[in-house]
């Protein structure tokens, strides 16, 4: 089994990880999905999705989640419609999107990594790990690799503090990041 003996046990970021004879239990890095590929920026396809919240209170997030969910981003289009069908500003919408660290404005990677720089995490010597990855990657945060197959953002909890350091591999959360856990992410991501 990859990284010693550690088992997928939860999807969610809410996962109770617990530990079992000193092993952490902790997601399989193998086998993880990878993002899907964003689609390319069709209008008709995202006044649709604007639409499927119509007269929803507190729209505006919903729907920039199922937009960034179908293309990759939220485009400067997709602040255009938004504000236009939610009758705000596209200063109010894209002050949202920069706001929230989850929306992106360009299309992420085929991977995406995200590695924690909470408290917790960064008394773990969870800034070393962070700065590891950037360096073998050749990336800093918030880029992608020019072949498209990784981007690495920082994050602020990922709710693991009893396994810190800790990170996400493409929905997966991973607990005691090291070196190995590192080798193991970049054999996934074909690096």
């Amino acid at each position: 089994m990859c990284l010693n003996d550690r088992y997928v046990l939860s999807q969610h970021l809410t996962a109770l990880l617990i530990e079992v004879g000193g092993t952490p239990i902790v997601p399989q890095i193998l086998g993880s999905p990878s993002l899907p590929k964003a689609a390319v920026w069709d209008e008709a396809e995202a006044n649709d999705i604007i639409r499927r919240h119509d007269g929803r209170e507190g729209a505006m997030l919903p729907i920039l989640h199922d937009l960034q969910a179908v293309f990759g981003c939220i485009s400067p289009a997709a602040v255009r419609l938004v504000a236009d069908a939610l009758n705000r500003t596209r200063a109010e919408v894209h002050g949202v999107v920069s706001f929230y660290h989850d929306f992106r404005e360009q299309p992420a990677g085929r991977h995406v990594l995200k590695i924690c720089r909470a408290e917790a995490c960064q008394s773990m010597n969870g800034e070393a790990v962070a700065r590891q990855a950037l360096d073998r990657f050749g990336l800093e945060w918030g880029d992608t690799t020019p072949d498209g197959h990784l981007t690495i953002e920082a994050t602020y909890c990922l709710g693991l503090c009893s396994c810190a350091p800790s990170a996400m591999l493409d929905g997966q959360p991973i607990g005691r990041v090291d070196a190995a856990t590192l080798d193991e992410i970049a054999r996934e991501v074909g690096r």
